[in-house]
């Protein structure tokens, strides 16, 4: 696991270092930076897998770092806070986080989180920048998805779920693995959500074709088939 870096920015030394040490122990690279403007410096600088983000931070605080991150690099950032409100969770997310954890916090629940944005970054290190199924092309360094041709404009969580079934060709995907990796393991909700964004997706990539990409296994979940 050496191969994969994290980033943690937290003021609080002795968070800090107790998860740097559990990382570390687990096989990852760590990283540390103790304030907003320090850690901004770091990703500008260095190539992160993930980054454990505090919101409450000197120099520029979680949610300013986490937006200027995002207009640069689209690295999976985890959000620390002591803050449990609904409005700063949904801030977080608004800005580009891809999930969110309160303190206090079991080490257990965030090493599994961990293990679902690593599964992700070895997958998407399998494929090239460029992922084709049939006569849909998604570029991961554009964000540009074509369907035959024509340019489909999606949201984030729209591309993130097409993302994960292309990535996932032929294998049926279960709305909580859906849920899991494209929403994050806090999402308070029905996971009807899924159901409704897949229909987004059909909307824009399946209603005007003949050839329907996404196909529903019934009481299991969804897939891309490449056959």
């Amino acid at each position: 696991m050496k191969d994969y870096k994290i980033l943690i920015v937290e003021d609080e030394k002795q968070m800090s270092m107790f998860i740097q040490m559990e990382l570390s122990h687990e096989g990852y690279e760590v990283n540390t930076a103790y304030d907003g403007r320090e850690g901004l410096e770091k990703v500008q600088k260095n190539e992160y897998d993930l980054i454990l983000l505090d919101i409450m931070i000197p120099s520029l605080n979680g949610i300013e770092v986490c937006r200027r991150i995002r207009q640069f690099s689209n690295v999976p950032i985890i959000m620390l806070t002591a803050k449990s409100d609904i409005p700063d969770k949904v801030l977080g997310l608004d800005v580009g986080a891809n999930d969110y954890l309160t303190k206090p916090f079991a080490i257990e629940e965030l090493l599994a989180r961990i293990r679902v944005y690593t599964r992700e970054t070895k997958l998407k290190n399998t494929i090239s920048d460029e992922i084709k199924v049939k006569d849909i092309v998604m570029n991961n360094k554009t964000h540009q998805v074509l369907r035959g041709g024509k340019e489909v404009t999606l949201t984030k969580k729209e591309y993130d779920l097409l993302e994960r079934l292309l990535i996932n060709k032929n294998v049926v995907l279960t709305r909580d693995q859906l849920i899991e990796s494209v929403w994050g393991y806090d999402y308070i909700g029905d996971t009807n959500v899924v159901d409704v964004y897949i229909r987004y997706l059909r909307s824009k990539i399946d209603d005007e074709f003949n050839d329907k990409l996404i196909s529903t296994i019934r009481g299991v979940g969804y897939v891309i088939k490449d056959n």
